[in-house]
């Protein structure tokens, strides 16, 4: 299954970049290049929505749309493409 979310990274104040998921709270990532901090981004989501389809009641929020996303200015947007494969016996 393949769910798609997007993350919204910036320039670091310290040198890097830091991205964020509007959509999934507390979903973060950093990394000395915006390449990296995207790589970063993925194993975070990644993370993220396991956990949730770990629990008894899984509850993972609408993608939002990008014209949606309350932006500043340098912030980069980018979609974020997490492909879980259930195991054997998962019932959807």
């Amino acid at each position: 299954m393949k769910f798609v979310y997007p993350a919204v990274f910036h320039k670091s104040e310290k040198g890097g970049y830091e991205g964020y998921f509007p959509d999934l709270a507390c979903c973060e990532a950093k990394g000395e290049t915006l390449d990296e901090a995207v790589e970063n981004a993925n194993e975070a989501a990644l993370d993220w929505i396991n956990l949730e389809l770990s629990e008894d009641e899984v509850n993972l929020p609408p993608v939002s749309e990008v014209s949606d996303l309350e932006l500043k200015e340098g912030d980069i947007v980018r979609n974020i493409q997490v492909t879980i494969k259930f195991m054997e016996g998962w019932e959807e």
